[in-house]
């Protein structure tokens, strides 16, 4: 199986490729501002995309999903109650920046909608849609549970978690998702975050501390 990936854009966000092999479909996670990043992390192994699953709305994440589709024409997947977000991507960058800088920031014409517990059959691949809100209303994660691993997207990150202060976070919630929906995933689960190094549930379950806290270690 090939899981590749790249730091993308100026929040580096981790964009994956997941694919049964090189040479043939798969699937990408997440599509920061960065058209051609993407595209170079696809030709690296000759991957053809069947689809573009997004973990949440936030620019960093979903601000090249309308160029990647409009290139590909793969079908984009997100959950109903981020399209708030990513419907609206001036007004992201107005908050990060101050300004818009210079790129096509638009959203696809329509996304497919996710909802918890999803199966989704990909490119040969299996997986399974993990509704996590807390960092955003609609955030997902996505599970391929024959492989042992997750897409945590901005959920769980190696020794942290997705920051809750921005519009529709909400840190109860999140912790919530964390303790309902990533930790009861066995201990060797490839933890694969939006930002930042890979890590797994045991290691976040016995060193994260925001997860500590929360089982009261």
């Amino acid at each position: 199986m090939i899981i590749d990936h790249a730091a993308l854009w100026a929040a580096e966000t981790n964009t994956y490729v997941a694919a049964p092999a090189a040479g043939g479909p798969g699937v990408v996670i997440d599509a920061p501002p960065d058209l051609d990043g993407i595209v170079a992390l696809l030709d690296r192994h000759r991957i053809a995309p069947v689809a573009l699953l997004v973990t949440h709305g936030h620019i960093d994440h979903t601000g090249g999903s309308g160029t990647l589709v409009a290139r590909t024409g793969v079908a984009a997947y997100l959950h109903p109650d981020d399209e708030f977000l990513a419907a609206h991507p001036a007004e992201q960058l107005q908050m990060l920046f101050g300004g818009i800088p210079p790129g096509d920031y638009r959203p696809p014409d329509r996304f497919t909608a996710l909802t918890d517990g999803m199966q989704l059959a990909l490119a040969g691949l299996d997986i399974t849609v993990v509704h996590t809100p807390g960092h955003t209303p609609g955030h997902c994660a996505f599970h391929l549970p024959g492989e042992g691993i997750l897409f945590s997207g901005d959920h769980l990150f190696a020794g942290s978690i997705g920051r809750t202060d921005l519009p529709g976070g909400d840190f109860a919630t999140l912790m919530e998702s964390m303790r309902t929906k990533i930790l009861p995933l066995p201990d060797d689960t490839e933890v694969l975050p939006g930002h930042g190094p890979a890590t797994t549930v045991g290691r976040e379950r016995t060193r994260n501390p925001f997860i500590r806290d929360l089982l009261g270690a």
